[in-house]
């Protein structure tokens, strides 16, 4: 998923504050996840912290480290994914490079020991005990319910995907070197204990992966240790390192991660290219041609940038007047690619409707409203150039699961089309029954 990219070359910029740390003693009931609603879900996630705290202090500005007391939070942690799982889902056909990597930093740097074509269990382990190697199991929501089940939750809350990955490493080894990544990351510690270092990004936010040598990164700006049960997130680009301690159990992590290719500047590479298509077929200007031979020239023109200027201050007026801005792919990739609702048994509520056929004059009501999106688009079913604007209600309910994330499957687009004059809030609204 992540794209290597270099480092900033001055590495100057000031990073954010140490992370907080917040201790919580065990509040004496048993303790769980609130799967009420995604905001509940999230609130439980990161308690005792405060959501609008969470969002005001911490979200993509510092770590937050949240260490628990709560034996009951640790015992469904663990029960998320174990090292011993390991051995069953090996029998379903795992694959190196697709679904397991096997690595360890050695000197500063990843060291693959992937073997080819499917992962038998047994040669899994010797690697993992004789060669002390970390074992990377990627997107473990596509096996495990619980984790489908936290992840659906959280890209209704987020409105981005949502990924994750599990890494299981033993005593006294570590499996990646000093790196950061371009996703916000949710650290849920499931087995064991993990040495983190955590340090001050060079590129804040960042848009791409990169690995860092442990010279020039200085001393972590904090280091403690995660125990089953215990919270950590830290935004995209904090650069970081982790290290099963020697002489203890191995540690079993579970990183899920979102927020990748979801910034302003994304949003505007989105809606930019509609915004000018749609302006110029009423701007003459915008359909003149461009100069002679302006694309054989080695450097844009004065007389090209200030035209370009021109133009961007006209679309920021016009889209002042507008109440359209209108997403081309980051809607329906989101959509595309999302985890369906999470269900128990075969999924058979989730394709069949309830109630009656409805009738034209009929009010139609969506009943997972988390799973949609409505975005106006030109009809596709007419070619010429009045084709008008339809509603399109995109929508997550046939997605496969067992494809989630995996990047290089083939994904099917999926829309429900109304004209506009049918659209009666709140009945088609996302946010209303």
């Amino acid at each position: 998923m992540p794209k290597k990219a270099k480092p900033a070359e001055n590495g100057k910029e000031e990073g954010p504050a140490p992370c907080k740390r917040v201790k919580v003693e065990a509040a004496g009931g048993p303790s769980a996840l609130n799967f009420d609603s995604p905001s509940g879900l999230f609130e439980s996630l990161i308690s005792p912290i405060k959501t609008e705290t969470f969002f005001k202090e911490f979200w993509e500005q510092k770590p937050l480290l949240i260490q628990r007391d709560d034996p009951a939070l640790a015992t469904y942690y663990q029960s998320l994914f174990r090292l011993s799982d390991l051995k069953s889902l090996c029998s379903r056909g795992m694959y190196y490079g697709r679904d397991i990597n096997v690595c360890r930093c050695v000197n500063g740097k990843k060291k693959v020991l992937n073997k080819d074509g499917k992962v038998h269990f047994l040669q899994l382990r010797k690697d993992f005990d004789q060669k002390r190697a970390t074992i990377q199991f990627h997107q473990p929501q596509r096996f495990k319910d619980e984790l489908w089940r936290i992840q659906e939750k959280l890209e209704c809350y987020f409105g981005s995907l949502v990924g994750s990955n599990v890494y299981i490493t033993p005593a006294g080894s570590q499996g990646l070197p000093p790196h950061y990544d371009d996703v916000e990351v949710l650290i849920l510690q499931l087995e064991g204990e993990k040495r983190w270092r955590l340090y001050r990004p060079t590129v804040p936010l960042a848009r791409e992966y990169g690995v860092e040598a442990e010279d020039s990164i200085g001393s972590p700006a904090r280091e403690f240790t995660l125990k089953p049960g215990d919270f950590l997130y830290f935004p995209r680009g904090t650069i970081h390192q982790a290290d099963t301690p020697p002489g203890l159990a191995h540690s079993t992590h579970l990183t899920i991660s979102t927020y990748q290719n979801n910034s302003w500047g994304d949003f505007l590479l989105d809606t930019i290219s509609g915004l000018v298509f749609d302006t110029a077929k009423e701007d003459l200007e915008l359909r003149a041609g461009l100069p002679r031979q302006l694309l054989l020239q080695v450097e844009t023109t004065a007389v090209a940038r200030r035209r370009v200027s021109g133009f961007l201050r006209m679309l920021a007026d016009k889209l002042e007047g507008t109440k359209e801005l209108l997403s081309a792919d980051m809607k329906k990739d989101f959509i595309m690619n999302r985890l369906p609702p999470y269900c128990v048994g075969d999924g058979a509520e989730l394709s069949t409707p309830g109630g009656q056929l409805p009738r034209l004059d009929s009010t139609v009501r969506l009943q997972f409203k988390d799973h949609i999106v409505l975005t106006l688009g030109p009809d596709q079913d007419r070619s010429d150039e009045t084709r008008e604007k339809m509603i399109y209600i995109y929508h997550s309910l046939k997605n496969r699961r067992e494809t989630h994330m995996m990047g290089n499957e083939e994904t099917e687009e999926r829309a429900v089309l109304f004209h506009p004059s049918t659209l009666q809030q709140p009945s088609l609204s996302p946010h209303h029954n």
